[in-house]
C-alpha cells in the first residue's frame, strides 16, 4: 500500500490553495464540503472562484505564491500550472510539517486527493495511489450507482440509536450482529424508499427483540446452486461473507467454499452413499447448538436447499426450539445443469411439464409412481440416480416408456468438470456403466434431450483447478456419447 487511507477533519481550520484556475477550483470545492476556512493565493480568480469569493465561501490574497504563505495552515494545495512553483511549494510545506498535494504532480506532495464518494456521513474514497486518476474516477462511477443516497441517512439513524444500542448489548460482537441486520434488513429499505418514519419505528422493534434474543445467534440455510459460483445470489454471498460457521454439504464446489469468510470455521457433514459423516438428525442438533451459543451459522447446501436437501427438515428443529433462520433459495441441481448441458426442461413442442424425482435406492427399490412417470410430453429428471439408474430404464419401460425415448447423463453440470452423456431409456445404463460419470450426475428423460447437440454452448476446459474426471477431446465436448 503505498498511501495511508485516512480521513482529515479540516472543519474551520485554514487550508490554503495556491492557483486561482479551474483546477484549483475543483479542490477549493472539496474543502468548503468539508467546511474548512480556505484561503486562496493568486494574482487572478477564474469566474468560478469569483463567484465563491462574492458568496464568502473563500478567502483571496492576490498575490503571487510566497513561503510566508503558508504560516499557520493545516494543509497545502499546490495548483498553480507552473512546475517549479508548485515543487517549491511543497518543499517549504514539508519543512514546516504541513500535509501537502500538488495537482497532476503528486510525487511532489506527500498526499493525494481521492475521488469521493459522498452520502454524508458516509463518505468512501477511491484511489490508485496518483497511477491513474481516470480509473479512480471510474470506479467512483461505478460504486456511486451501488451506494444508494439513503445511506447517509441510514448512518444518521444508527447515530440516534447508538447509545441505546451500546447499553442493550454488553458485548461489542452481539452489537456488530445487530447492526449487521439492520443494515442489511428492513431498516435499511424503508430507509432508501424514503420511509424514515417507518424505519425508526421497525428499529425500535428489532432492537427490543435482539434485546430478549441477547446471546443467541443465527442460522443461515443458503443455496449454493449446482457449482458454478458465478450463480450464487447476491444475498447468499452477502451471508456467507457474515458467517462465523460453515456447515456444508459434499456437493458445495470448493470455489465457492472458499467465497466463506476466511477465518470461519468449518464444519464438514457431507454424505455420500452409504457413508454419512452426520446423520441428518445430527446435523439439525448441530445447526440449533451452535446458534445458541452465538454464532452466525451458514448452513451451505448444494442446488437449493428446500429440492431434495432435507432443509425443512432443518428448519423445523430450528423453529421448535427458537433459533432464529433465514432461507435463501439457489438453482436447483435439474435448471443449472440442464442449462448448462444444453436441454430446455420445457419446450412446447416437445414437453409441456417438468417433474424432479429422487432416484435413491432403498432396498435396490424405488417407490415412485411409474405410471404417471411413463407419460408423455413430459420431462423426469432424476436427482441421485446414478446406481439405480438400470432400474429406472427398466421401469419406465415396463409401465409403457418406449425405449427409443430420448435420455442423458449429466455429470457434475455446470462446473469445468461436466460432462454430457446422450443416448435412449434403453441404452443410458450400457453407457453409464462404459463411461463410469461421477456423482452428481443427473439423468434427464425425455424428447427435450434430442435439443441436445443443436442448443449445447458450454465448453469445460480441458483441465480445471476443480479436477476434470477425464480428458476432453476436441469435437466431443457437449456429446461425449450417442448412442
Amino acid at each position: 500500500m503505498q498511501h495511508l487511507p485516512i480521513f482529515f477533519d479540516v472543519k474551520q481550520q485554514l487550508c490554503v490553495v495556491i492557483g486561482g484556475g479551474e483546477i484549483a477550483t475543483r479542490k477549493v470545492s472539496l474543502l468548503c464540503r468539508a467546511q474548512a476556512k480556505v484561503q486562496v493565493v493568486s494574482p487572478e480568480l477564474c469566474p468560478a472562484l469569483k463567484n465563491m469569493l462574492a458568496d464568502g465561501k473563500i478567502e483571496h490574497i492576490s498575490k503571487t505564491y510566497a513561503d510566508s504563505d503558508l504560516d499557520n495552515a493545516v494543509l497545502v494545495i499546490g495548483a498553480t500550472d507552473n512546475l517549479d512553483v508548485n515543487r517549491q511549494i511543497a518543499q517549504t510545506a514539508k519543512s514546516k510539517g504541513i500535509p501537502v498535494n500538488v495537482v497532476d504532480n503528486p510525487d511532489d506532495g506527500n498526499f493525494i486527493m481521492p475521488s469521493i464518494i459522498d452520502r454524508s456521513p458516509v463518505v468512501a474514497a477511491v484511489s490508485t495511489g496518483g497511477a491513474s486518476p481516470v480509473l479512480a474516477r471510474m470506479i467512483r462511477t461505478r460504486l456511486e450507482s451501488l451506494i444508494p443516497a439513503g445511506y447517509g441517512r441510514l448512518a444518521e439513524l444508527a447515530s440516534k440509536f447508538r447509545k441505546r444500542v451500546k447499553e442493550a448489548f454488553d458485548n461489542s460482537e452481539d452489537r456488530r450482529r445487530f447492526w449487521d441486520c439492520i443494515f442489511q434488513g428492513g431498516v435499511a429499505e424503508r430507509v432508501f424508499s424514503g420511509h424514515f418514519d417507518e424505519a425508526e419505528h421497525l428499529l425500535e422493534q428489532e432492537l427490543e427483540k435482539a434485546s430478549k434474543l441477547k446471546g443467541m445467534g443465527e442460522v443461515y440455510l443458503v443455496g449454493a446452486g449446482p457449482g458454478d459460483p458465478d450463480l450464487l445470489t447476491f444475498r447468499a454471498l452477502r451471508l456467507m461473507q457474515q458467517a462465523d460457521v460453515v456447515v456444508y454439504d459434499r456437493l458445495v464446489a470448493k470455489p465457492i467454499l472458499d467465497m466463506t469468510r476466511r477465518d470461519a470455521r468449518r464444519v464438514y457433514v457431507g454424505k455420500e452413499r452409504d457413508n454419512h459423516a452426520m446423520r441428518q438428525e445430527e446435523i439439525n442438533q448441530l445447526l440449533a447448538d451452535l446458534a445458541k451459543e452465538g454464532h452466525r451459522v451458514l448452513r451451505l447446501k448444494g442446488g437449493d436447499p428446500f429440492i431434495f436437501g432435507r432443509g425443512g427438515e432443518e428448519i423445523d428443529t430450528l423453529a421448535a426450539q427458537g433459533v432464529p433462520f433465514q432461507v435463501v433459495p439457489g438453482v436447483t441441481a435439474a435448471a443449472g445443469c440442464a442449462s448448462y448441458a444444453g436441454i430446455p426442461l420445457t419446450h412446447r413442442d416437445y414437453a409441456q411439464s417438468v417433474t424432479f424425482v429422487t432416484g435413491h435406492l432403498k432396498d435396490n427399490t424405488m417407490n415412485l409412481n411409474w405410471t404417471q412417470l411413463a407419460q408423455p410430453a413430459q420431462t423426469i429428471v432424476f436427482y441421485m440416480g446414478l446406481k439405480g439408474l438400470p432400474v429406472i430404464s427398466r421401469e419406465l419401460q415396463a409401465h409403457g416408456m418406449p425405449g427409443s425415448t430420448p435420455a442423458a447423463l449429466v455429470q457434475q453440470g455446470t462446473t469445468h468438470s461436466q460432462r454430457v452423456f446422450t443416448g435412449t431409456i434403453d441404452t443410458l445404463p450400457e453407457i453409464a456403466e462404459r463411461e463410469q460419470p461421477k456423482p452428481p450426475t443427473l439423468i434427464i428423460v425425455g424428447d427435450v434431450v434430442e435439443l441436445q447437440e443443436k442448443l449445447s454452448w458450454f465448453t469445460p476446459p480441458q483441465t480445471s483447478s476443480q479436477g476434470a474426471t477425464t480428458p476432453i477431446l476436441p469435437g466431443t465436448e457437449h456429446n461425449a456419447t450417442r448412442a
